[in-house]
């Protein structure tokens, strides 16, 4: 699931639960409307590809391994 730097991406706004888990929304108005604070998501950006063919246990995956990945930093 590695991403290249040309690859076109699509982007979802992500709530990381103390727990780990991740829950995905497609856009701010829906993260919005099931009582979201904008503050308190993140923007991840997915490669095309893993966004279109992937299934969604692959898509959390990907997203939990770019948050770890952005907190060690």
């Amino acid at each position: 699931m590695e991403e290249t730097r040309d690859q076109e991406n699509d982007i979802l706004f992500v709530y990381r639960h103390p727990d780990g888990a991740v829950t995905l929304y497609s856009d701010e108005e829906w993260a919005l409307e099931r009582g979201m604070k904008l503050e308190d998501l993140h923007v991840v950006k997915i490669p095309r590809k893993l966004y279109a063919e992937g299934m969604i246990q692959d898509v959390r995956e990907y997203v939990a391994q770019y948050l770890e990945t952005k907190d060690e930093a």
